[in-house]
């Protein structure tokens, strides 16, 4: 019985890597029939992307390996981006970059190639692009434990959030601010600023539940997927595992 125990645990384990092994070698020999440079860039970008996702890998070698060729083949993408004068291209790559980055510790590199997506998204006036930087760069200095600089983004954030009427980045920046000064020792605010997250989310809860009614007596219409959203809960980890980059999917 244990042995089998633990053959259930290692195969548990390693599932995911053989899933993504194989769309990584899907997306290997799609690349080497590929001759056009510009097309190369979304090959590489994906390939990384598949890279990218050693947060749930348990062997620290193999995770490290993941790390190593998220870096690799988002440099590729980037050339060729950069070359093309493609800045949605290169901005996914910036975010790219700073993810692992940050995964290893190296704090400067990560920051810096997060200002360089922020100044991107600024250029661009994408106002949500803009928050979600400044969110992530909060976390990293988070992580350096630079909590007053934390506090500057996460400001600067807030107040984009709720200007532009976008509550669902409000809750997010309020779980921020809750890890934040729960990280200073102020367990008082980071209370607070937990409760605000959740009267948010359930005020969203109560609007979608309201959508959802007027769309049902609109027989006519034919509903789109209907989006879900978790309760927050009192954080006790940094929240940055709830960032999903839109760059992700580009």
């Amino acid at each position: 019985m244990k042995r089998f125990l633990i053959i259930a645990v290692f195969f548990s384990c390693t599932t995911k890597v053989f899933a993504d092994s194989h769309n990584l070698d899907s997306l290997k020999t799609l690349l080497q029939l590929t001759t056009n440079d510009s097309l190369k860039a979304g090959l590489y970008k994906q390939i990384a992307a598949e890279y990218l996702q050693y947060d749930t890998i348990k062997s620290a070698g193999v995770k490290r390996f993941y790390q190593n060729e998220a870096l690799n083949y988002t440099m590729l993408a980037l050339h060729n981006y950069t070359f093309y004068a493609d800045t949605l291209g290169v901005r996914t790559c910036f975010d790219y970059l700073s993810k692992v980055y940050l995964s290893q510790a190296k704090y400067s590199q990560a920051k810096w190639f997060l200002l360089q997506s922020n100044k991107i998204s600024r250029d661009r006036n994408d106002i949500p692009a803009v928050i979600s930087s400044l969110i992530k760069l909060a976390t990293v200095k988070m992580s350096n434990e630079e909590y007053k600089l934390a506090r500057s983004d996460l400001d600067e954030a807030l107040l984009l959030s709720t200007k532009n009427k976008l509550p669902q980045f409000e809750v997010l920046v309020h779980q921020n601010y809750a890890y934040l000064y729960n990280r200073m020792g102020e367990e008082d605010k980071g209370d607070l600023a937990t409760e605000r997250a959740l009267k948010l989310t359930g005020l969203l809860k109560t609007d979608e539940a309201a959508m959802t009614l007027a769309l049902q007596k609109a027989p006519d219409y034919v509903m789109p997927g209907k989006p879900t959203r978790k309760r927050p809960k009192v954080l006790k980890t940094s929240p940055i595992k709830n960032l999903k980059l839109k760059a992700v999917k580009n």
